[in-house]
Formats: structure tokens, C-alpha cells, sequence
């Protein structure tokens, strides 16, 4: 290389200057590493923790000297400052900086848990403030539609589900719809039927209930109050409160009121729940045929509802009410259940603490509710829910007690109810009487009810039409109102005929008398049975013709009467179905009479069950019929001997005006009922030897003597 392509040399200056020894520093080879490092993670601190403005965080670019990195890194680091003083105090700057690092870890440590927690703040807060956010327009949305604010309503059912008073484990079921109900739109078909649902356990009582009025005296004024007579009902009651009385914890009773239409059933309940001082509903169980009727429906079905104990509970408001479930022997079964078996559990005191009802999902206690049933009739209840209620028979009324019952309910009610001062109308007893024997035939009031209601709106129009009017209506004006008279004393104006005699029948609407009429004609030996008779009394029939045809010597008749001739058997009325074995001796009687050509007495009425021996069996409903022999105008009762028993259940009046003859066999029957003797015996007619007055009931005779 030539000289000219040669580069310029370098030239120290002739002189330079002189620096002093403590600004000339010689770092340890470890120290360039470290000072880089730190740098790093300074910028890095500066930038992250937020506490520092942008200008500051740039500044670390800046700095080449260990030492001033070190002297910044104390200015700006957020720690105390005897750790700071500590620092600075370590010996040579390679200590420094190591010092420094393991302070800015720790403090870049933090700032991440910081920054950590702060993000999860910020999305909560942001959460937080997004369903406030909705909430708010929810509420001003539910205003403007005029509906209430679901959140309010929620905190409204859960501090009533506290209230309520439930058992532990339905009011976690509340709580936990309630939760649910919360979370779900207020218009969502879920959430209304959560909602009703929750209303639905708020409103039945499950601690409220009302206090046992337990004074007999002030009960049984109430009772008497009410209703006249029913002694034997009124003295349960009484028990009852009794024993309420010496124990609290004694469980209602299951009563079953049996008796005809009109006889009190239903109001005497009302009457009973006054006595007692409790709450009353009634449930009318009359064609009811469904399950879910009883135990309600699921809430899965569209417009489910409890079942009509709970709905009875929810209006009654207490616990311990007393709840009337009418008409249970007309309830009838199909293929949506058994009704009846439905109500077993109701009505079983070992089951009816824990009452599980279909919509409801808990269960209720129904240990403390008073239950009584009414019915007409008993054959029509199955076995298992009869077994469960304490039977309590209502009689029909008497004549003197139908009186009584009109002159002291009936009649001031039906004053008030026509807009009647006392005295403008006033009955009498014999026009009572006279509209009773000559327009009702039934066990109750209701059709007297009906009649001087009929009455008492004529007298009304008089008043409003100023007509004058006798203030206490006679026979011609009762007549004049209520039409001609409907019922004769049919069997006081009966004829004494051969073939015809007075039986007496028991039905729903209480005794009646049935005449059955028997005619022997020319034939081939058939027996004819019209009137619409059932199936029992069809083989009554049969087995009183089999006893006279195995009496057929005594009687006088050939043994071939029966071959010769057609037997027709007649129940008047045909319309009316009629049924059961207590008109056998009636119709073998009436058979007798119409072979023999002897008539039956007209003035004496039987009942009672033959058997092919002629034995005479017991029978039912004997009080009906002994009052329905009254009605007719029948003095003489001829019944079976081991129903001597039943005549203490008759009133007074009832034993003294109607001589009661008690028979074992049909030849007794026969020896009372004819009007002639109609046995043979060695070729003679004698009567039936005349038998001792039996010891079993004052009342009772035997053979026709009193």
C-alpha cells in the first residue's frame, strides 16, 4: 500500500487534562451484568406498577451508571425506608445491586397478585354493574306496566315463608322454590306456577288455631239452641269436650251423620262448630268420581290445584276446623279412581297426621280437624271407610217433634226472611198438624219448610196490598194456598179384603208403609210379581209361598192348590223400585189371606223376615217404620222379637200411642193379623195358643196382648 492510500494516524494532544482519582471508578467484572439486569427489571417495575408517570418510567433508558442506577432505584422503589437506608449502606455496588434485585422481585411479585386481584375486582365490579344496570331498567320497565318488582316480591315470600309457622322440612321446600323463583323471569310460565305454588303453602294455616270452647253447659245450650231433640248426638259432643277437656291432646272425632233428606244433617254440624268454638267449612263429596278431587293434582298439569281438603283448610284458616264432607255415599268410581279409597287416608286417624296431597308435595297434618260425614244410607259406603267413622243415626222426626222444630226454627226465620213483624202471622198447632198429615210424607222438615213459606210470602202480599187478613191462618185458608189435600189416612179407610195387607218399608227418605195386594187366579202355578220389586224381595216371595205350601193341611187347602192356580203378588206405586227381605211376612200373610179367603186387619202393619221354616228374622229401620205406621194412622206394630231392643230408641209418645207386637214364628204373624183363625188342627180351625208377655221390653206383646 502506498503512502498516499495510507488512513490518517491518530494524534494524542501535546497536553491533556488532569482528572482526579475518585472520579475514575473501575467496575468488577460481575458488575456490567448485574447493572443491565436491574435496569431491565426497573423499567419493567415502572411500567407495571402504575404509580408512575410516563416521563419517570423512561428515565432508566438513560442512565450508564451503576451507581446512579442503584441511587434511582432507591428514590423511586415503594418500600420503607430504613430497607432503603439498609441498601445503600451495603459495601460496593455489586452488593447493591443484588440487594436491589431480590427487593424488586418481591415487590414485582406483588404487583402481580395486585394487578390479579384488581383484574377480577374490575370484572366483578363490571358484572356487578351490568345486572344493576338491567335490574334498574327491569324496574322502571315493571313500573311503567304497573307490576311489582320481582326482587321485592321474592324478599316479601321468603319473610312470609318465616312467619308461617311450617315444619322444618316444608319450609326448606319453600325456601328452596322461593330460590328457584328468584332466578327465573317474572313472566316465565315456570315462574307463575313456582309462584302459585308458594302462595298455595302461605295460605294454608299449619300453626294457627282456634281455642276449644270446653263448658258443656254453654255448649249444650248452644246445641239445644240449634236443634230440638237428637239427644244421643248432643250427649257425643259433650263427651268429646269432656275429654278435651282433661286431655289436650285428644284426636277429633270421625263421626258419620245417617239419615233421611231434611232431617238436620248438615245444619247440625254448623251448630256443632258453634258449640265448639270452631271454624266451619263443608266439602260436598255428592258425584264426585275423580281421585285428584280429594288429593289434587300434580303441578306438572296445566291449572293444578290442592285437592278440596287443602282448599277446605286454606278457607277454614286454622288447624283444628270442623269439616263436613256431605253426601259420601254418593260418591261413585270410574276409571280416574277410586274416590272413596282416596278418602281413607283423610279419615284414618293412624295416617291423617302426614296428609300427602298431589300439589302440595308435603305432608299436612289433619289430626286436629273435627271430620264428620253425612249420608242417606250406609249399604252404598265401602266397607273399609265405614269401618273408619263412628256411626250416629238421625231418625226421622215425630209429628209432635216436626211441630216443635217448625214453631221454634222454622217459623221465625221464614217470618224474618218474608219481611214479617211478629204477629202478623201466627200457626197454630192444629194447622201445623193438618198441613203435616195432609201434605208431607217425609222423614224430615224440608217439605213443611217449603209449605208455610208458601204461607208466609201470601201474607206478604196481603200486607203490601193492604188487604185485611186473619193474622192466624185456618184450615180453609191453608187450603185456599196450598191446594187441596194431597194425603188421606189411606190405611183407616182401607177395606178389610181377603189378599190385601199393611207392610212397612224403610227408604232414603225414611219409613214409608207398602201395601202389598195378592190375587189367586186360574193357571198352571205361576207366580207373578209386579210393583218393580227387586231381586231380594222377589225371593221373599218365594220363600213365603214355600212356607205355605208346606203348611198347606193347616191351612185347609188341597195339595194341589198351588198347581192349579196363578199367584200374582202387587206392590202399588209400580214406578217406585223397591227392595230388601223385611217385607216377607207382609206378603206371606197376604198369600194366606187370599188362599183362605180370609181378609187381614186393615189397622195393623208388619215387617219382618221369613224364612222357609216360618221363622221370623230382625230387621232394620225399625224407628222410620214405627213412625211411618203413625203417619198412616197405624196403631198396631207387628215386628221380629229380637228387635224388642230397638224400642228404646223410639220417643215416648211413639211407644205409648203404638202397641208393639213381638213374633218368633209366621204363626204367630198369622194369629195376630187375621181377622179369623186359619189353622186346623184335628180336623178343627183353633188359634195359635197364646204366648207368656216376654220379659225383654215393657212395650212389646206377644200373640196380639198388650
Amino acid at each position: 500500500m502506498s503512502d498516499a492510500e495510507s488512513p490518517p494516524k491518530f494524534r494524542l494532544p501535546a497536553t491533556l487534562p488532569l482528572l482526579p482519582l475518585r472520579d475514575i471508578v473501575v467496575f468488577p467484572k460481575m458488575v456490567v451484568p448485574l447493572f443491565v439486569g436491574r435496569k431491565s427489571i426497573l423499567e419493567k417495575y415502572l411500567k407495571t406498577g402504575g404509580q408512575f408517570p410516563p416521563e419517570v418510567a423512561a428515565m432508566p433508558a438513560g442512565i450508564d451508571d451503576p451507581e446512579e442506577l442503584v441511587n434511582f432505584t432507591m428514590r423511586h422503589l415503594a418500600t420503607k425506608a430504613a430497607e432503603r437506608q439498609a441498601v445503600l449502606a451495603e459495601p460496593g455496588v455489586k452488593k447493591q445491586l443484588e440487594s436491589i434485585f431480590l427487593i424488586m422481585e418481591r415487590e414485582m411479585e406483588i404487583i402481580k397478585i395486585e394487578n390479579r386481584v384488581k383484574g377480577h375486582v374490575k370484572r366483578q365490579m363490571g358484572q356487578t354493574q351490568r345486572e344493576y344496570y338491567l335490574n334498574e331498567q327491569m324496574k322502571a320497565i315493571q313500573k311503567e306496566l304497573g307490576r311489582n318488582d320481582q326482587k321485592s316480591e321474592t324478599d316479601e315470600l321468603r319473610e312470609k315463608i318465616k312467619k308461617a309457622g311450617m315444619p322444618k322440612d316444608v319450609e326448606q321446600k319453600a325456601e328452596k322454590e322461593a330460590a328457584k323463583l328468584e332466578q327465573m323471569a317474572p313472566m316465565s310460565a315456570e315462574g307463575t306456577v313456582i309462584r302459585n305454588y308458594l302462595e298455595w303453602l302461605l295460605d294454608v294455616p299449619w300453626n294457627t288455631r282456634s281455642a276449644d270452647k270446653l263448658d258443656t253447659k254453654a255448649a249444650k245450650k248452644v246445641l239445644d239452641e240449634d236443634h230440638y231433640g237428637l239427644e244421643k248426638i248432643k250427649d257425643r259432643i259433650l263427651d268429646y269436650l269432656a275429654v278435651r277437656k282433661l286431655s289436650k291432646s285428644g284426636r277429633g272425632p270421625i263421626l258419620c251423620l245417617v239419615g233421611a233428606p231434611g232431617v238436620g244433617k248438615t245444619s247440625l254440624g254448623k251448630s256443632i262448630a258453634r258449640a265448639l268454638g270452631r271454624k266451619f267449612v263443608r266439602v260436598s263429596l255428592g258425584g264426585v268420581r275423580d281421585e285428584a278431587e280429594i288429593r289434587g293434582h300434580r303441578r306438572t298439569y296445566i291449572g293444578a290445584l290442592p285437592g278440596r281438603v287443602i282448599q277446605s283448610m286454606k278457607k277454614a284458616g286454622t288447624v283444628n276446623p270442623v269439616m263436613m264432607l256431605d253426601e259420601v255415599d254418593k260418591m261413585t268410581t270410574d276409571f280416574r279412581g277410586d274416590t272413596s279409597a282416596a278418602l281413607l287416608e283423610v279419615l284414618d286417624p293412624e295416617q291423617n297426621k302426614a296428609f300427602s296431597d298431589h300439589y302440595l308435595e308435603v305432608d299436612y297434618d289433619l289430626s286436629e280437624v273435627m271430620f264428620i260425614t253425612t249420608a242417606n244410607v250406609l249399604h252404598s259406603i265401602p266397607a273399609p271407610l265405614l269401618d273408619r267413622m263412628e256411626v250416629l243415626r238421625l231418625s226421622g222426626y215425630t209429628e209432635e217433634e216436626k211441630i216443635e222444630i217448625t214453631l221454634r226454627h222454622l217459623i221465625p226465620k221464614l217470618v224474618r226472611e218474608h219481611g214479617l213483624k211478629p204477629g202478623q202471622i201466627v200457626f197454630t198447632r192444629n194447622v201445623l198438624s193438618f198441613i203435616i198429615r195432609g201434605y208431607t210424607r217425609e222423614g224430615g222438615v224440608r217439605s213443611i219448610e217449603r209449605l208455610v213459606a208458601k204461607i208466609c210470602r201470601r201474607t206478604s202480599r196481603y200486607v203490601v196490598e193492604g188487604k185485611k187478613f186473619n193474622p192466624r191462618p185456618g184450615v180453609s185458608v191453608v187450603e185456599k194456598v196450598l191446594g187441596p189435600v194431597k194425603y188421606k189416612n189411606e190405611a183407616a179407610a182401607a177395606h178389610e179384603d181377603a189378599g190385601f195387607a199393611n207392610g212397612l218399608a224403610w227408604t232414603e227418605t225414611g219409613g214409608e208403609m207398602m201395601q202389598i195386594e195378592v190375587s189367586v187366579v186360574p193357571g198352571k202355578g205361576k207366580l207373578i210379581l209386579t210393583g218393580k220389586l227387586g231381586e231380594v224381595m222377589r225371593e221373599s216371595a218365594q220363600a213365603a209361598l214355600t212356607y205355605i205350601r208346606s203348611r198347606s193341611r193347616r191351612f185347609s187347602l188341597p195339595s194341589n192348590f198351588y198347581s192349579r192356580a196363578d199367584i200374582h203378588i202387587h206392590a202399588p206405586e209400580g214406578a217406585i223400585p223397591k227392595d230388601g227381605p223385611s217385607a216377607g211376612i207382609t206378603m206371606a200373610a197376604a198369600m194366606v189371606s187370599a188362599f183362605c179367603k180370609v181378609p187381614v186387619r186393615y189397622d195393623v202393619a208388619m215387617t219382618g223376615e221369613i224364612t222357609l221354616r216360618g221363622k221370623v228374622l230382625p230387621i232394620g229401620g225399625l224407628k222410620e217404620k214405627a213412625l211411618a205406621a203413625l203417619r198412616f194412622g197405624i196403631r198396631t206394630v207387628v215386628m221380629p222379637k229380637d228387635n224388642v231392643g230397638d224400642l228404646e230408641d223410639l220417643p215416648k209418645n211413639v211407644r205409648k200411642e203404638i202397641k208393639f207386637v213381638p213374633v218368633e214364628s209366621m204363626d204367630a204373624v198369622l194369629d195376630v193379623v187375621m181377622t179369623k183363625p186359619v189353622f186346623r188342627r184335628d180336623g178343627k180351625k183353633v188359634r195359635v195358643s197364646r204366648q207368656k208377655k216376654p220379659a225383654g221390653h215393657p212395650h212389646a206383646t206377644v200373640g196380639g196382648v198388650n
